[in-house]
């Protein structure tokens, strides 16, 4: 398996395969091939390559979040109070363990992270931010942004 930061070489049938499973993640090896212009087993051989070379990270189900009361959206951003190397590792570390927390992403800012972070509501929020955001290591401040409206997301 190849290094995950290193890019892989595609050309047209690679990136139509992708295309068409980010459509459709369910769809039969028969099917796809179909839809890329191949015969079965060279499609299930560029496919297994893409899975291999972590190209294709997985497959998962797309729940509606508004389905199951998780519809209110907020974005932290959080400021460490240190940003060395063994710090960044630790806060890391820790906000994976949040299941609250769908997306985590470092910064270039005036804050070092910026969070996304899918509850019930508002109350269920705040106990998240208190008590489990704001207790990660080297977390100096937080500030919330809420999401009064989702226009566009991924799945």
């Amino acid at each position: 398996m190849k290094n995950r930061d290193s890019q892989v070489e595609l050309d047209s049938f690679d990136h139509q395969i992708i295309d068409a499973l980010t459509r459709d993640g369910r769809m039969t090896v028969t099917e796809l091939a179909r839809q890329v212009g191949l015969s079965k087993t060279p499609c299930q051989v560029r496919l297994r390559r893409l899975i291999d070379e972590g190209v294709i990270r997985g497959f998962r189900a797309l729940v509606d979040a508004g389905k199951l009361g998780m519809d209110h959206i907020a974005f932290a951003t959080v400021k460490l109070s240190d940003t060395r190397e063994k710090a960044l590792t630790e806060f890391n570390q820790a906000v994976r363990k949040i299941r609250e927390v769908e997306e985590c992403h470092m910064i270039a800012s005036n804050f070092d992270y910026l969070l996304k972070v899918r509850t019930t509501d508002i109350r269920k929020y705040r106990i998240v931010l208190g008590e489990k955001i704001s207790s990660l290591p080297h977390v100096a401040s937080t500030s919330t942004f809420v999401a009064m409206e989702t226009v566009q997301e991924v799945g």
